[in-house]
């Protein structure tokens, strides 16, 4: 509930800001692949819901409703934001409006009879308060139909796997310790053999984005970044083969490691001759050790691994101080009380290393901070909004509204 919530004050906060209101586009809606995948979702939602009401499945009918909300917010609006920030009011960013708008009603009529009066409220401010030629209420309003032409099962899929490789990217990231404003020079991966390779290229900005790294591409092979061991089970290998263990463990351990370790990733079982007899190994009798190379930091799941490139060039560590700048300049100005909109002038001492980061990024700076002015010499005679120091730097901050 606090997710939908949230999400529908964001789309409030925003439309409202524009003076947005559905039907009020006056140009051509261009529909990104986001918004088609999650209209795509929507409608495969509908479908599914209604059936499970259709057939008493309580369960069917609103579970999918809760992990389509964490889609909706945790990926499709998250990768959204910069469509309802920018100060431009194009095609683009009217298809992100349109889009949120439909989810949201839709989803206000698909949790009415177990959400009644979230419902209601969505409803009520989301509808009637734009057509007053609209049902009264949520409750009277028509169930929402699914068009079938709009569910793109390929799209949907390349999406999951896109949203897969994301989280291990992110997971290989933790494990570096390097922050996530901290730009990377290469992301790689490995996918299972039933998806398209081509889905990295294909949405190679949008990861690129999301992981802050400069380039994506897929691994030449899965060793380039990683070694693989094979770790035979005793507990379940020793009971199931008694005195022929040993032997058993030594063909596994004299596999190819990779090519094993990638087919019982697969969940498909590797096959070991001792004696002139066959052995078929599960993928619960073996364990997959991964070691990332030297240079890499690697996160898999069965088939899928993503590996970073950890080694940072002078220009990424400066674009990093950057972004961790940003998001000082960012907080002083919630702190501040100043209204998403606002421009200001921003004026700012820093160490030689940061002041020189900043410089060199001096127009992306203002951009993502809605500056007109920026100055390291003139300061105001106020105390600073912020003094804080990090990654060994140290800076003081003053903001005015302009």
């Amino acid at each position: 509930m606090l997710t939908l919530w949230n999400t529908y004050s964001f789309f409030i906060t925003y439309a409202n800001l524009d003076k947005w209101q559905p039907g009020s586009d006056g140009m051509e809606i261009e529909y990104s692949s986001l918004d088609k995948w999650i209209l795509s979702e929507l409608h495969a939602l509908v479908r599914d819901v209604t059936l499970a009401f259709e057939n008493y499945d309580v369960i069917n009918a609103t579970r999918p409703i809760e992990a389509f909300v964490d889609n909706l917010s945790n990926w499709y609006l998250r990768r959204s934001r910069r469509r309802f920030w920018k100060s431009e009011s194009d095609g683009d960013k009217f298809a992100a409006y349109a889009t949120l708008y439909e989810v949201l009603v839709t989803i206000s009529k698909l949790i009415a009879p177990s959400m009644p009066f979230m419902a209601e409220d969505l409803y009520q401010n989301l509808v009637l308060s734009v057509d007053p030629n609209a049902e009264k209420s949520v409750h009277l309003a028509d169930w929402p139909k699914w068009n079938a032409s709009l569910i793109d099962q390929e799209l949907n899929h390349e999406m999951e796997v896109v949203m897969k490789l994301v989280s291990l990217g992110h997971a290989a990231r933790n494990k570096s310790g390097i922050k996530v404003r901290q730009p990377l020079a290469e992301a790689a991966f490995a996918m299972s053999s039933a998806d398209d390779p081509a889905i990295v290229q294909k949405y190679a900005e949008l990861l690129q984005d999301e992981l802050n790294v400069k380039q994506v591409r897929l691994l030449s092979a899965a060793n380039e970044a990683v070694a693989y061991t094979l770790v035979p089970l005793p507990k379940q290998l020793g009971q199931k083969y008694k005195s022929n263990f040993p032997q058993i463990k030594a063909a596994i351990m004299a596999l190819d490691a990779e090519s094993a370790a990638q087919t019982l990733s697969r969940g498909e079982p590797i096959e070991v001759k001792v004696a002139g007899d066959t052995y078929s190994i599960t993928p619960d009798e073996v364990e997959i050790h991964i070691q990332a190379k030297e240079g890499f930091e690697v996160a898999s799941e069965g088939a899928y691994l993503a590996a970073l490139i950890t080694t940072l060039s002078d220009d990424l560590i400066y674009e990093g101080l950057v972004r961790e700048f940003i998001r000082r300049v960012q907080e002083s100005r919630k702190q501040a009380g100043f209204e998403i909109s606002d421009r200001i002038t921003l004026s700012f001492t820093a160490s030689p290393k940061l002041a020189t980061a900043i410089e060199m990024y001096r127009d992306y700076v203002m951009a993502e901070t809605l500056t007109v002015e920026m100055s390291s010499e003139k300061h105001p005679q106020t105390l600073p909004n912020a003094s804080d120091d990090f990654d060994g730097e140290q800076v003081t901050i003053w903001l005015e509204r302009k």
